[in-house]
């Protein structure tokens, strides 16, 4: 009874309370209401829904790795505005091989000498590994078919990738054609292509045949379908003769999930299904170009065509290296080696001259990256939880199951280290640290050994308090990073040098420094003076991976000064150098000895 009363008489106070003060009002639907935006909205249609009411295609599972189809030399290539040179091409060629692409689309060769030279030089030099297959690409005309079929002689493995525009707007507006007259182009272009095989090509090479009925997103299916039969009943498809049927979102055009229904239905009713490689090959114009070619794979595709983070048309090709680690963190193996995604970012780069964003999912070089302190703790917390557990299990580290808060892979599985971002203070935090240093002594500092430094700074505000000040910040930074010679600190100090190339393109280097306290020489030699001088270290003792390097020139004119930043794994440390000479190749072997010493530190 005591109880009831109390609780009574709580009601009753809480119901006065109300009445004084009022309670209050709780936020409905009502209470957010959009307005119209009084854009165009009539000027565009929705996109139409597959009639396929028992899909099947939710319920799957992605749990090997398709095939996949580079396009960087091709579809890539023909979206930069500054498209690549031969060397330019050679790189990213070699860099695909190396990363383990089996099926790479080399070029338009018929569209000008650049491309027809490209394909011939790799041909020629032997540079194709026999299980790799080179595509390349034509329209449905005889003399561009002719002459993309001549610059494949001698290849071992090589396919010819066939299109033509099939989609209503393109048929009525372009080239005010029937579905007739549309049709017999594929027809008769795959009639050629055989012709021109036939002609041109020897017993060396394993011939292949790709179409693509264009616009495939905006194509009635029904007709898409036709097209593809049509085409089908020329080439013959059958034991040891398969053909790629390769359906492009060339705009994409509707949702993910409409696009696999697409692609579920073309695969139920396409003959000879058992023959044909079916291929998607998204655009991003929706952003959606990663989830629409994984739905598409769980809809029956076979094979994914795309580009090195998403390089390409308008908003780019579908993203192979995000679509590769998304299976890898899923514990699919995806055939492709990204373990090194640095080096990747930095030839795409090069070969592209365009930016990886630091943001771009697996590669940026934020994404490691937390400034949250909540994410920090959070991060810090799942170390130390897969440690103590690796402890009482009696295993390594590497042998658990990946469990670490808001990382969904491991970054050193692909050559990267977690960076913890500690804020300063809003007058010497990361940013402003590199502002000082940019705009008082034109240093340029990466990413991510701003984050490094910047942890630098914090134990000194953490120990002496205060505020940081530009000049503190530059002292603080020649101690760490740029020893004056009267005062050297660390193993190594240099003194002169010299590389050369050998016979054999080999660089070798020789440069005479103090290494503990005695003179030495150290020499030796590498793929570069970077490579040469790492191997001279060997002879000290001093075991040296390059993760990253980067360099600038600090002023114009002859006699400038160039700074070299190179980030490096020494005895289990990843730490930056940094390097100050008139010759970028000094600048860069100071950085490496700078890495070096603060590693003996």
């Amino acid at each position: 009874m005591t109880s009831s009363a109390s609780s009574s008489s709580a009601a009753s106070a809480a119901g006065a309370a109300s009445a004084a003060f009022g309670a209050p009002t709780p936020i409905t639907a009502a209470t957010v209401r959009q307005q119209p935006s009084g854009m165009p909205v009539h000027k565009y249609r929705p996109y139409e829904a597959v009639d396929i009411p028992d899909r099947t295609w939710p319920d799957n599972r992605i749990t090997k790795a398709p095939r996949w189809l580079s396009t960087d030399l091709r579809d890539g290539n023909q979206a930069l505005i500054d498209p690549m040179s031969p060397a330019r091409k050679r790189a990213m060629f070699d860099l695909l091989v190396s990363m383990g692409y089996k099926e790479i689309e080399v070029g338009f060769p018929a569209s000008g000498q650049t491309d027809f030279d490209f394909v011939r030089s790799i041909i020629e030099e032997d540079a194709i590994p026999e299980d790799v297959t080179i595509s390349v690409l034509t329209q449905s005309r005889e003399e561009l078919i002719e002459r993309t079929v001549e610059s494949l002689k001698g290849a071992r493995n090589a396919t010819v990738h066939l299109y033509n525009a099939t989609a209503p707007v393109f048929r009525e507006v372009v080239f005010r054609g029937t579905r007739e007259q549309v049709r017999q182009i594929a027809v008769d272009g795959t009639r050629l292509v055989t012709k021109y095989a036939e002609k041109l090509l020897d017993d060396r090479t394993a011939f292949g045949y790709q179409y693509s009925p264009e616009i495939f997103t905006d194509t009635e299916l029904d007709f898409a379908l036709e097209v593809c039969e049509s085409v089908m009943d020329v080439w013959q498809p059958g034991d040891g003769r398969e053909i790629i049927l390769n359906l492009p979102a060339t705009v994409e055009r509707s949702t993910p999930s409409t696009h696999a229904d697409r692609f579920e239905w073309m695969s139920r009713n396409l003959s000879r299904r058992e023959h044909v490689c079916l291929s998607v090959h998204p655009h991003n114009d929706r952003g959606t170009a990663v989830a629409a070619a994984e739905l598409a794979i769980m809809a029956g595709a076979d094979r994914i065509e795309g580009c090195l983070f998403g390089q390409g048309e308008r908003t780019g090709n579908v993203d192979l290296v995000t679509l590769g680690m998304n299976l890898f963190s899923q514990g699919v193996d995806p055939q492709i080696d990204f373990s090194q995604i640095d080096e990747v970012k930095r030839t795409a780069e090069y070969c592209n001259q365009m930016d990886v964003h630091s943001r771009h999912p697996y590669v940026g070089d934020l994404v490691y990256t937390s400034f949250s302190g909540s994410h920090q703790d959070a991060i810090k917390k799942g170390f130390e939880a897969m440690e103590v557990r690796a402890e009482r299990e009696g295993k390594g580290v590497d042998e658990l199951e990946w469990a670490v808060p808001y990382l969904p892979i491991d970054p050193k599985d692909v050559g990267r280290s977690y960076e913890a971002v500690i804020r300063v203070n809003s007058q010497s935090g990361k940013g402003g640290i590199a502002y000082v240093l940019k705009d008082g002594h034109s240093l340029d500092l990466p990413r991510r050994m701003q984050v490094e430094f910047s942890k630098i700074i914090q134990e000194r505000t953490d120990s002496e308090g205060g505020e940081v000040t530009p000049g503190d910040i530059w002292e603080i930074f020649q101690h760490e990073y740029l020893p004056v010679p009267e005062a050297p600190w660390g193993r190594i100090a240099l003194r002169e040098g010299q590389t050369t190339t050998t016979v054999d393109g080999q660089d070798a280097v020789t440069v005479e420094a103090v290494v503990d306290g005695e003179e030495t020489v150290l020499a030796g030699s590498g793929n570069g003076p970077l490579a040469a001088f790492f191997d001279a270290l060997q002879g000290v003792d001093v075991d040296v991976r390059l993760l990253d390097y980067v360099e600038h020139t600090m002023s114009e004119g002859a006699g400038a000064q160039a700074a070299a930043y190179i980030e490096c794994a020494i005895d289990g440390k990843v730490l930056w150098g940094v390097g100050i000479d008139a010759n970028i190749v000094r600048a860069s072997i100071k950085a490496v000895v700078s890495a070096v010493n603060r590693a003996a530190r």
